[in-house]
Order: structure tokens, then C-alpha cells, then sequence
């Protein structure tokens, strides 16, 4: 009987595979390194290097000429590697270059820091009107010219708010006496004069077409035709405390109100058919500070931005068909302006304490997308260009920034690229 053998000494013998052999570097191993050497004699170690290196570049440092089984299949990662273009080549969306430091910086002499006004306004026709004290100026963006509209005496300023017609031309202009002017810039001319509605100085002001909307210290909101002779046509009610957000939205039909006493109304423009109201749509208590910043979203027209001061500093998004608060974000200091790019999904704030910066926010994710800084003081107000690229800030620190946040327009610049500058002919208000 034969002696049982375990399964080692079963495998007597192994059987290459033909197909995974590379017959030409066998060859090349048995016979061309052995006929060099001969050929050559003994080589120098500089000599050996280079070969060393050769072998390796040409794959030529395999030990082994026999194989016995196929190579393992690439990966199916390995394959899509090997057919994958150079990660240079990959189509990569540009993330948007937004410039930290502003387009120009202007003086601004003796603009009042007060939170509660409102003292600066760009029109569609490219100028920006800002209240110095007792007098307004204007500078033209197009060509940088800069011009005096109107210079008051201490019995009836310092101008508190002011704010440009949708045509761009007639400019409406508060005052610490309660009465609201109405100028025709082109013609450097005053039109009219609204008395007899508020009792104290106007703050806040916005157009709807004909409709001149002014909120005051009062506590009163008014609806103004400037058309008529009887220019009040009817007033809202509400706030126990100072009117110093007003925003009426694209669509004309309904108007935002913030005021000191923390609260944001909701008015319908139906109700300014009638003489006076306190029917508001929605009545929102949502914020603990004042409510001056407001701004409605322009791709979605009940959508409400709104920020809080010092006390609060939270920026809430409303819907006001319903009056829910669909957000709310901390920002960790007080919010004095609000501005919604027209270009993108994006939300700029302005702030006070303790940064003075402008805040950009990604909607709705509200992801900080970029921060601004330059400002000393706290931002009082922002304005944005009619294509609705570069933004102007003004601040308790007496300048005027312009700065590139909403990208570059695709025909040139409406601000052109200038020296940072000083309001030159602008003199300092005693």
C-alpha cells in the first residue's frame, strides 16, 4: 500500500501560463543582460545608477519569468481613473471675487449720527443724494460732479431723511421741523412744501408712484398725494413710538413699518383710500430693539427682511401674506440697513456696534459669503446703484464708501474706478 501524503507533497509540480508571460523580457533576461555584461565588462557605479534607473522607468524590475496565474483585474475605480481627465481640465464654477476694501471713500462732514434717520438715497438717475447737517448735496455717479441742492437754517433742520422719486428727478426731503420738501433736481428748484401733517421731524420717507409715504417721531405714518392741493389723503396708526422704517414693496400694495417701540406693521395700500386707519394687515412683536432696517426680496413679493437694533440684533424674514416669521438669524450686533442684491440670492446687512461692517449672506442658507470692513462707526444707512451692483454706506464716522458687493456689470461700470477722494467741494458745516 502506498504511504497516505498530506496536500503539500500533493502539488508535485506547477504548470505556467503562456498567455501571461511576457516572452520578450524572459528573452531579454536570460540571455541580453548576460551578453551586455560580457560585452561590456564591469561598469561604473554612475553607470550602474543610470541602468537602475532605466529598469525602473521601463518597468524592467520584475524578478520573475515565469507566471503561473493571470494578473488580478484593474478596479472598476482604477478604470474610471485611468479614463478620467486631468482635474484641470474639469469644468469648475468661479466663485465671484468680491473686493474687501471699497471703490472710493468720501468725506462726509457733520452727517448726523442719529440710528433713526434716514440720510441717504441713490435714484435711478445714477445720482446720490446724502444730508449733511442743514444741507443736502448730490453727486452724479456717471461723471463725479458734485452739486449743493438746498441749505436750511437751524429753525427749520437739520434734514432727517430723504428719499428719490421712482422717476429719479424729484427728491423728497425731511426735516427736524416736521415739514417734507419736494425738489425738482434737475432744475435745482423747490416745488412745494407738505405742512400740517406731523407734528415733529420726519424720519423716514418712500414712494408709491404718486403716493410720498412719511413716518415721523410722532408716531404717525401719513399718505401724501403730491399731486393735489390736499396733499394727505390718509394716515395709519400704530406705533406708540418713532416711525423710522418705512418700505413699500415693488408691487405698491403693501407698505413694512418699523419703529422704536420694537414693533413691524404690515399696512395694505386699500387702506390708504381712507382718512385714517389702525386696521394694519399683520402686527409683528417678534423683535426686542428697534425696527429700522427693512428691505423686500425682489424675486419673491411677499418675502420681508428685517433687523433689529442694538437690543435685538436679528435679522427675521417674514411671510406677509400670512405674517409668519419663516427665519431668524443672529447676527451678533445691532442691524441698521438691509439691501437685497437683484442679481443673486444674497442679502447685504449693514451693522453697528462693535465691527461697523457690511455683512453679505447667502438666502436661505444664510451662509456668510463675505464681510466688509472700513467703517469706524456704525453704518447709518446703505443705498444701492440703479443696475444694482456697487452699494454706497454711510456712517457716524463721516464717510461715504462705495463699494463693488453685488459683482461687475457686463457693460462697464456705472461708478467709474477713481483715486480715493475726499467730497472736495463739499465745505465742513459749522
Amino acid at each position: 500500500m502506498l504511504p497516505k501524503l498530506n496536500s503539500s507533497e500533493n502539488l508535485d509540480r506547477f504548470i505556467p501560463n503562456r498567455s501571461a508571460m511576457d516572452f520578450d523580457y524572459a528573452h531579454y533576461m536570460l540571455t541580453g543582460g548576460k551578453v551586455e555584461k560580457e560585452n561590456t565588462g564591469p561598469c561604473s557605479p554612475s553607470k550602474q545608477i543610470y541602468r537602475k534607473h532605466l529598469a525602473e522607468i521601463l518597468n524592467m524590475n520584475r524578478t520573475r519569468i515565469l507566471a503561473f496565474k493571470n494578473k488580478a483585474p484593474s478596479s472598476a475605480k482604477n478604470i474610471q481613473e485611468s479614463f478620467s481627465p486631468p482635474q484641470w481640465t474639469k469644468s469648475v464654477k468661479r466663485r465671484r471675487d468680491i473686493s474687501q476694501s471699497p471703490e472710493r471713500v468720501m468725506d462726509a462732514p457733520e452727517i448726523i449720527d442719529d440710528f433713526y434717520l434716514n440720510l441717504l438715497d441713490w435714484g435711478s438717475s445714477n445720482v446720490i443724494a446724502i444730508a449733511l447737517a442743514n444741507t443736502v448735496y448730490l453727486w452724479d455717479s456717471s461723471d463725479g460732479s458734485i452739486s449743493e441742492l438746498l441749505s436750511t437754517d437751524d429753525d427749520i433742520g437739520p434734514v432727517t431723511s430723504v428719499k428719490w422719486a421712482p422717476d429719479g428727478r424729484h427728491l423728497a426731503v425731511g426735516f427736524n421741523n416736521s415739514h417734507v420738501q419736494l425738489w425738482d433736481c434737475s432744475a435745482t428748484r423747490l416745488l412745494r412744501t407738505l405742512r400740517g401733517g406731523h407734528s415733529l421731524r420726519v424720519s423716514s420717507l418712500d414712494w408709491n408712484d404718486h403716493i410720498l409715504t412719511t413716518g415721523g417721531l410722532d408716531c404717525m405714518i401719513i399718505n401724501n398725494d403730491v399731486r393735489i392741493r390736499s396733499h394727505n389723503i390718509s394716515t395709519y396708526g400704530g406705533h406708540s413710538e418713532e416711525v423710522c422704517g418705512l418700505k413699500w414693496c415693488s408691487s405698491g400694495r403693501q407698505l413694512a413699518s418699523g419703529g422704536n417701540d420694537n414693533v413691524l406693521y404690515i399696512w395694505c395700500s386699500s387702506m390708504a383710500s381712507s382718512n385714517s386707519s389702525n386696521q394694519w394687515l399683520h402686527c409683528l412683536t417678534d423683535h426686542s430693539a428697534a425696527v429700522k432696517a427693512l428691505s423686500w426680496c425682489p424675486f419673491q413679493s411677499n418675502l420681508l427682511a428685517s433687523g433689529g437694533g442694538i437690543g435685538d440684533q436679528c435679522i427675521k424674514f417674514w411671510n406677509t401674506n400670512t405674517g409668519a416669521c419663516l427665519d431668524s438669524v443672529n447676527t451678533g450686533s445691532q442691524v441698521c440697513a438691509l439691501l437685497w442684491s437683484t442679481h443673486e440670492r444674497e442679502l447685504l446687512s449693514a451693522h453697528g456696534f462693535n465691527d461697523h461692517q457690511l455683512t453679505l449672506w447667502k438666502y436661505p442658507s444664510m451662509v456668510k459669503i463675505a464681510e466688509l470692513y472700513g467703517h469706524t462707526s456704525r453704518v447709518l444707512s446703505m443705498a444701492k446703484s440703479p443696475d444694482g451692483y456697487t452699494v454706497a454706506s454711510a456712517a457716524g464716522d463721516e464717510t461715504l464708501r462705495l463699494w463693488n458687493v453685488f459683482g461687475t456689470p457686463t457693460m462697464g461700470k456705472l461708478v467709474a474706478d477713481r483715486k480715493q477722494e475726499p467730497f472736495s467741494n463739499v465745505p465742513r458745516i459749522r
